[in-house]
């Protein structure tokens, strides 16, 4: 089955470039720092608020929180509020960008749509749009900025993307019965997202967590025929603890955003494979519209 989800994920080395390229001019509506900010989204956009938000706090840029945008809570004393929407038409992000007195930006793919007017200032990244329903490169690509933002260089995530859109899918990850994405700090935004992936594309039995909690009682799943999948660097003994387990231990030594394209192409494989249309999953649309 051919799909637009699959071109989509093998173009995210020239999104995050197009992304990158893009700071010094979005660089006057983003945060700056010292600013208090709040990161918002729904669903997958939420999750890179996640890593947005541990990222720019940990480099010591100003108190950072993310919130899901229907669970904002509205009473902290924030200087700017930042709305990551693919679409640009979700609810939930339009009404609290209409609601906050605080100046907003939102990042987003669509620039002709109501968050034009809900936001204060806008960066668009149209190039990273998409058909699919499934968001894919468009969630990288605005992580990519923000990363920039913050300063980081990304050429070594560009290279190592090219290198996870070559790598192969072992026959233990695509025949699993079960999936166990973990992360640390910023990457476990990025499990939470890899996880959905999972569950939307091809309806599988995937769930994330803290990598240090999980052996807290979620390892209690793990088992032969079970991925536990880490995002980043894998705390000490986890990769013994699992093989312990019986269960599969998967860490590749990739930028854990590079790591994440490995497990989008998991995820449609693993649609494709049980005859699913993984550009249109069951029970979802491209944007959240409530009446």
């Amino acid at each position: 089955m051919s799909t637009h989800v699959a071109v989509e994920i093998a173009t995210q080395p020239d999104c995050w470039r197009r992304a990158t390229a893009l700071v010094d001019e979005a660089a006057p509506r983003l945060p700056r720092p010292g600013e208090r900010v709040a990161a918002v989204g729904c669903g997958t956009s939420w999750f890179v608020a996640q890593s947005y938000a541990w990222l720019r706090e940990g480099r010591g840029q100003g108190v950072t929180d993310a919130f899901a945008a229907s669970e904002f809570p509205g009473v902290r004393d924030y200087d700017r509020v930042v709305a990551i929407t693919r679409s640009g038409t979700t609810s939930e992000v339009l009404d609290l960008l209409e609601s906050v007195d605080v100046p907003t930006v939102a990042v987003t793919a669509d620039a002709g749509t109501p968050v034009a007017d809900a936001a204060d200032e806008l960066v668009v990244l149209d190039f990273a749009d998409e058909v699919s329903v499934l968001q894919t490169r468009f969630a990288t690509s605005a992580l990519a900025l923000l990363r920039a933002s913050l300063g980081e260089d990304l050429a070594p995530a560009i290279a190592d993307a090219a290198t996870a859109l070559a790598a192969p899918l072992r026959p233990d990850w695509t025949g699993a019965e079960q999936f166990t994405f973990l992360g640390r700090g910023w990457t476990v935004g990025l499990a939470h997202e890899a996880a959905l992936k999972m569950r939307e594309a091809a309806g599988a039995w995937a769930e994330s967590y803290p990598a240090m909690d999980y052996r807290h009682g979620p390892i209690s799943i793990t088992a032969p025929g079970r991925v536990t999948w880490v995002l980043g660097p894998p705390p000490a003994g986890l990769a013994e603890d699992v093989a312990a387990t019986g269960g599969t231990f998967v860490a590749a030594g990739l930028d854990p955003m590079a790591n994440l394209v490995l497990a989008q192409r998991l995820a449609v494989h693993v649609a494709v494979t049980a005859g699913l249309d993984p550009d249109r999953p069951r029970h979802l649309t491209r944007s959240v519209i409530l009446s």
